[in-house]
């Protein structure tokens, strides 16, 4: 039985491009709606002109095909939800007063003008018919997407995502200078512990006399060193409980855009889902459009700055851990003089003084332990990102078409192609093209400096290890071996030393041939001076050798 199509069909079949037999074909296999018939018609090779012409002699408006020009202004767009529109399949273009002009594949549906209506707060709607596949890509270029795009891919949302993610680290870096900080007013307080120690020692060894010219002097600066260096110190235990966690996750091998939320301060971090025609969509680079170009652009960069905001919480964690260890030593210091005080001189009042640095000293290197697990486990991480990433490639092979690569020896890889090097579009893309490539640079960069701060880590352990066993060995040397006892626990602290040396060294190494490989780490470097009016292989260069 013969099954009635809507007018616009009817013309088709009437004008030669389609069969009654063909249309109905076509209608068993899609969805059982005119608009998704549409589409496949559309993909049958009818023309698109064809299609317009009829829907324009059927709603009696005229008919608009996609163009990146055709934009709303953004006082229109802020009312607008981008999801509803696709949903709905209509788009404003204009409102002024109590006219609206609106793109719709359907305008003779009642429910959906009383809806426009009502939504623009209009009275009368000038409509513009178009097919669904372009009211979809109008609708989604106005909010700077690509098809299938999902809203936080957009190129607003995206720089406003890269923005925060700047803020978090320009904190962490905020949080690793306070740190070193403390960690320089530790070594005061060890070099003021060292001080009160000379001065004590004589006064116990000499008592009152002639040498109190020395021991006076020594013990007030040794005081003021230690308060200085705990002053300078103090803000780091404060600023510990305000380093923020960032999320780490697996990040999907497909594109998918980083969706940020704000519900009451408190950041979280998603993903979208993957995008399945984005890679098609890429691998037809040379075929894209300047502007769907920088979309995906924008979105590389934004994974970028990400990958780079996880390396900076990782170094906070470690130069956080480097800080425990700094603790820990200064604490060994404290409890290594009041051992040796203690087992040096007889007991008496000076034994309370004796005991107070035992106590002291062995709280701050506990405390400085438990600073540091955490700077081991975020150490740990930082290798394994590196080495998962490390085998991945670049935005440069990921997203120049080969045409535009410049195999000329000796030349680096810079912008597009020079036919992308001009004003305009093209120079705004190769722009683009060219932070997208520095920034995954940066990552290069960020990543060897995770590896140098696990490395500095290893160094701090090293450091530690060694005035462990020199507490120990010293201990052991001074008083010999006669107290089976304090012999045995001499020799206990000589072996938890080796062993945080050599921990120490297996953490290191690896950073240092890294190191070695890297051509960051080169004694001289040269920057460009880039000029996008023109070829790259033209841009002016400084260089800077390792003696300036």
């Amino acid at each position: 039985m013969s099954i009635k199509m809507p007018q616009r069909f009817e013309q088709l079949i009437q004008r030669g491009f389609l069969t009654r037999e063909n249309l109905q074909h076509l209608r068993e296999q899609t969805v059982t709606n005119d608009l998704s018939l549409e589409d496949a018609i559309l993909g049958a090779g009818v023309p698109k002109h064809e299609i317009l012409s009829c829907l324009a002699q059927q709603f009696g408006c005229p008919t608009v095909e996609y163009a990146e020009g055709l934009t709303a202004p953004p006082s229109v767009l802020r009312r607008m939800d981008v999801e509803r529109l696709k949903s709905e399949l209509w788009m404003p273009l204009s409102v002024a007063g109590e006219t609206a002009q609106v793109i719709a594949c359907r305008p003779d549906d009642v429910e959906l003008n009383r809806n426009i209506r009502e939504t623009l707060g209009v009275k009368a709607i000038n409509f513009l018919a178009a097919t669904r596949p372009d009211l979809i890509r109008i609708i989604e270029n106005n909010w700077d997407l690509n098809p299938d795009f999902p809203p936080s891919a957009g190129r607003t949302p995206l720089a406003k995502a890269r923005a925060y993610l700047a803020i978090v680290r320009t904190r962490y870096a905020e949080q690793r200078t306070q740190l070193a900080r403390s960690r320089t007013g530790l070594a005061l307080t060890r070099t003021g512990l060292a001080c009160v120690s000379i001065a004590v020692a004589f006064l116990r060894f000499f008592g009152a006399g002639h040498l109190l010219l020395v021991e006076i002097p020594l013990l007030v600066i040794g005081v003021v060193a230690i308060a200085e260096g705990l002053f300078w110190y103090s803000p780091a235990r404060r600023e510990r409980r305000e380093i923020r966690s960032f999320p780490i996750y697996d990040v999907p091998e497909g594109f998918s855009a980083l969706e940020v939320s704000d519900p009451g301060g408190a950041m979280n971090f998603g993903r979208s889902a993957v995008v399945d025609s984005a890679a098609a969509l890429r691998q037809e680079w040379d075929s894209l459009s300047p502007v769907e170009r920088r979309r995906f652009l924008a979105n590389d960069r934004l994974n970028l700055a990400e990958e780079r905001t996880v390396q900076a919480y990782l170094r906070t964690m470690m130069a956080e851990a480097r800080t425990g260890l700094a603790f820990g030593r200064t604490g060994v210091a404290f409890a290594g003089i009041g051992i040796g005080f203690l087992r040096q001189f007889h007991p008496g009042p000076w034994s309370v003084f004796d005991w107070t640095l035992i106590v002291v000293g062995t709280f701050m290197l506990a405390e400085g332990f438990y600073w540091y697990l955490p700077g081991r486990k975020a150490a740990n991480i930082g290798s394994e990102i590196i080495g998962k990433v490390g085998g991945k490639k670049g935005p440069w092979d990921l997203i120049v078409p080969a045409s535009c690569r410049d195999t000329t020896p000796g030349r680096e890889p810079s912008a597009e192609a020079a036919a992308q090097a001009q004003p305009g579009v093209w120079a705004t893309t190769g722009l683009a093209l060219e932070r997208t490539v520095l920034a995954d640079g940066r990552n290069t960069m960020s990543r060897l400096r995770t590896m140098m701060a696990r490395s500095r880590l290893g160094m701090a352990f090293i450091r530690t290890g060694f005035s462990i066993m020199a507490v120990g060995a010293g201990l052991f040397v001074y008083f010999g071996g006669d107290n089976a006892l304090w012999a045995a626990f001499d020799i206990l602290l000589v072996l938890i030393g080796l062993y945080l040396i050599g921990d120490g060294l297996y953490w290191w190494l690896p950073a240092e041939r890294m190191k070695r490989h890297s051509p960051f780490c080169a004694g001289a470097f040269e920057i460009a001076s880039p000029d996008y009016s023109e070829p790259a292989v033209s841009w002016n260069k400084v260089s800077y050798s390792h003696d300036n």
